[in-house]
Order: structure tokens, then sequence, then C-alpha cells
């Protein structure tokens, strides 16, 4: 299994629309990797932490794949332009990326 983890920092004034994410990019991205191996999708919103500081990140997204070559293949293939593409569309930030396999 390998989960690549998208987070979107928590950045004063910038445009993140959370409908257009949850209701139209997520699907999308679902759509697109499905048949090259995405087998789950955990969307995480931040909430304040301890003493109410603000989260650190507004959002997060891990996709699971059922391994590295299908992340791989996901990413990398015809539909991963195209979905990356799609960011512009909901929001300026600019996402932080990790790869992660359990320990």
């Amino acid at each position: 299994m390998a989960v690549f983890t998208v987070l979107y920092p928590a950045v004063e004034g910038a445009k993140f629309d959370e409908t257009y994410y949850t209701e139209v990019h997520i699907p999308l991205a679902q759509e697109a990797f499905a048949p090259t191996g995405l087998i789950g999708v955990q969307i995480l919103k931040g909430l304040s932490g301890a003493g109410g500081a603000p989260a650190p990140y507004r959002m997060m997204v891990n996709l699971t794949f059922r391994d590295m070559a299908a992340l791989q293949a996901s990413l990398g293939g015809p539909r991963g332009a195209e979905v990356t593409a799609d960011v512009a569309n909901f929001t300026d930030i600019q996402p932080v990326a990790q790869i992660s396999a359990e320990a």
C-alpha cells in the first residue's frame, strides 16, 4: 500500500473553495485513478489546535493506492495532468505533497 497525501496550508486571504474540492475535484481524482489502483480516499479538514491555535493546514487528503506501482501509474498516467490542472479551479494555495507507506 502507498499513500499520496496532499496538504493545503492555511494561508490568510487565500482562495479555497471547499464545495468544489469535495464535490468536483475529489470525485475527478477518484474517477481518474481508480482504474490504475486507487483504493481509498480520506479527506480531512483542519481544526483549531490546543488553546485555540489555528490549524496549520486548511485541508488534506490521503489517496491510498494498492502499491507504489499503482500510485506511479496514476499520477504519471494520462489523467494525472488533468487532475493536477484542476487544482487551480478551487485554490491558489501551493499544496504540499508526500508519499508514504505503512511502517
